[in-house]
């Protein structure tokens, strides 16, 4: 996905820090608004991976910083849920006149109710999505309960929330009690898609049954089997992000028809197109009207979102030979059931290639490891691995190329 930075004025006129993940396609089938969990942040990494994949379904997603929070403008200590809440319809404003009016609505445990809470407000919305979100904003005191007392009588308290120090207001207390959901949540006249962990052990799993209830259909409940509350594994958050996607395209379907990406390349044309935003070596590939993404490991200074050039390199090898064993096993009737190709990349040193031309520098070095499953036979199997030499892309890497680069006038 690519991702730029933007900035938006809120209501009380703090800046608000945002992100706009856009997808492969330059004009995606619609603009999602995220809202974080309490005292998180925008790059939350589950916020990240959700974004990640609505992108690679033709999403795009505005994630932003609540006041006070993350890179935002503003004193957290003054805000509360009805100024989250706010800042959510602001956000969407602002989306409304620079981009495109959001679509989707998606909040993550306060997050949720805050969407909840904000949608009558944003008529664009068409879909609503909550991940661990409580009934009511109100279920947020607990976390408070050790400097309840002192916020009471002292009117404000500093505490430790997620390792980081967060001073509390009595007024954030108040505003948390005067908040009504149950009516909101019976008008929202929007899809609800509800995601929650039974194992969820900072918002129970209750409050989904009590959202569910409540709400009108369409709504769909989505249990999220061994995950926590921040969804800390990469597999649960990517897991939402990807459910959402499919779910959401049903209530967003009218806008595709109308979407003309200059991605959506014809087979015939054969090209692939490939590009990198400012930041990082995070990759989009579109391949024949195909999305893919290349990135490099943590170690190169890349975020590890995706396969390494080499990789991609090394997958080409191993998708061309299964392609061509598949295509000959069935042309001459085999017993072949399935190939599984290994393929690793590395550098040697010349001298160290017995049999190789070059003997200064250093050489590419390509090993391929091919699985045959099936009642094959030796003579079989020895006449598919010659076979396997007789791969295009094989061939390719082993004769003269020829790359011609030009650079397209603007």
């Amino acid at each position: 996905m690519r991702s730029k930075k933007i900035n938006f004025t809120n209501f009380q006129g703090h800046q608000l820090a945002a992100r706009l993940d856009m997808p492969v396609s330059e004009e995606p089938i619609a603009y999602a608004l995220f809202a974080h969990c309490f005292t998180c942040s925008k790059n939350l990494k589950a916020v990240s991976n959700i974004s990640r994949a609505l992108s690679l379904h033709n999403i795009a997603v505005f994630r932003f910083d609540f006041t006070g929070l993350g890179e935002s403008e503003g004193d957290f200590a003054d805000t509360n849920f009805t100024t989250n809440v706010e800042d959510l319809v602001a956000a969407a404003k602002f989306m409304e006149g620079e981009l495109q009016a959001p679509r989707i609505l998606i909040g993550h445990s306060l997050g949720g109710a805050a969407v909840l809470q904000a949608a009558h407000q944003i008529p664009s919305a068409v879909a609503v999505a909550t991940i661990g979100a409580p009934c009511d904003p109100s279920h947020v005191a607990h976390l408070l309960a050790s400097s309840r007392e002192q916020i009471e009588r002292l009117g404000e308290a500093e505490l430790i929330l997620a390792g980081r120090k967060f001073r509390i207001k009595k007024q954030f207390l108040d505003d948390l009690h005067q908040v009504s959901m149950q009516e909101k949540i019976a008008n929202l006249k929007r899809a609800l898609l509800i995601f929650h962990a039974p194992g969820d052990n900072t918002v129970s799993i209750e409050n989904a049954a009590d959202i569910f209830q409540a709400a009108k259909h369409p709504k769909s409940f989505v249990s999220l089997d061994k995950a926590d509350h921040l969804l800390s594994r990469e597999e649960d958050s990517l897991y939402v992000g990807n459910v959402l996607a499919a779910w959401a395209e049903k209530y967003v379907e009218e806008l595709k028809s109308s979407v003309k990406s200059p991605f959506s390349l014809s087979p015939e044309e054969n090209v692939t197109l490939v590009r990198t935003g400012q930041e990082g070596f995070y990759t989009e590939i579109m391949a024949n009207g195909h999305p893919l993404i290349a990135d490099e490991p943590l170690s190169y200074g890349g975020t590890n979102k995706g396969p390494s050039p080499y990789e991609l390199l090394a997958a080409a090898l191993g998708a061309c030979t299964t392609m061509t064993l598949r295509m000959y096993a069935d042309r001459k009737q085999l017993p072949l059931e399935e190939v599984r190709v290994r393929v690793t990349h590395e550098k040697i040193h010349a001298r160290e290639c017995g049999d190789c031309e070059t003997t200064t520098g250093k050489l590419d070095v390509l090993k391929r490891e091919i699985e045959l499953l099936g009642s094959l036979n030796d003579d079989q199997k020895q006449r598919l691995l010659e076979i396997a030499d007789k791969c295009p892309v094989h061939r390719t890497l082993h004769s003269e190329i020829l790359i011609k680069t030009t650079l397209k006038s603007s």
